[in-house]
């Protein structure tokens, strides 16, 4: 690597951590991957040599940026989200960081678009990696799609699969509302995805727990 790349890199990671500071001061920094598992996608995309991933859930972009910075050059991210808003929030670091080229941003709830990528993705094409982080209800339904879309052999990652840790524990009459119901959604999903034999996978327990599925069917 030379100065010029280095000083690339750098800079590239400087607006990292500033969109991920920008989400304290929106008070919105529970919406976003921490820093850590932004890191450990980035790690598992260089070793798997990815060049094709999808993301289901964008935000402000963060996790974006992180993936994006990861790969090569040449490498293209369908990037799917219901707001454009709070994705144009985040494009100015995206932007600065030099990677825009590599997104397509899909403005759209995320079945239809990922139906619509059914049809349209031929086999050749299927992508490497997916990273879902959007309406818990829907990721069974994610699921079934991606499974077409991500070739054998390549990796579904779920976020939010720990749910603050509630999953582990019986539900608690004192926890905010928004807790209780989604903490039953997500267990019936790592359920599912337990007995799901087209899938290996493994929970980690990093921010808010991270699935990661290998697709082997």
């Amino acid at each position: 690597m030379d100065d010029d790349d280095l000083s690339f890199l750098e800079k590239s990671l400087l607006q990292s951590e500033a969109l991920h500071q920008l989400h304290f001061l929106l008070n919105r920094a529970i919406w976003s991957v921490p820093p850590e598992e932004g890191q450990l996608l980035a790690i598992i995309l260089k070793a798997m040599n990815a060049k094709r991933t999808i993301e289901v859930g964008v935000f402000s972009g963060y996790s974006l940026l992180s993936t994006a910075l990861a790969l090569p050059k040449d490498a293209k991210i369908t990037a799917i989200d219901i707001s454009r808003d709070w994705y144009e929030i985040g494009l100015p670091f995206i932007k600065e960081a030099g990677v825009e080229e590599k997104i397509n941003f899909m403005e759209s709830d995320a079945i239809p678009a990922l139906e619509k990528l059914v049809e349209e993705v031929k086999e050749d094409e299927q992508f490497d990696f997916a990273f879902v982080d959007a309406e818990k209800a829907d990721y069974w339904d994610y699921h079934e799609r991606l499974l077409k879309l991500v070739k054998v052999g390549g990796l579904i990652c779920y976020d939010n699969t720990l749910w603050f840790g509630k999953v582990a524990h019986p539900p608690q009459d004192d926890a905010p509302k928004f807790i209780n119901p989604i903490r039953e959604i997500v267990l019936q999903f790592n359920k599912k995805l337990a007995a799901d034999t087209r899938v290996e996978l493994s929970q980690i327990c990093i921010g808010d727990g991270l699935t990661i599925c290998r697709r082997s069917a």
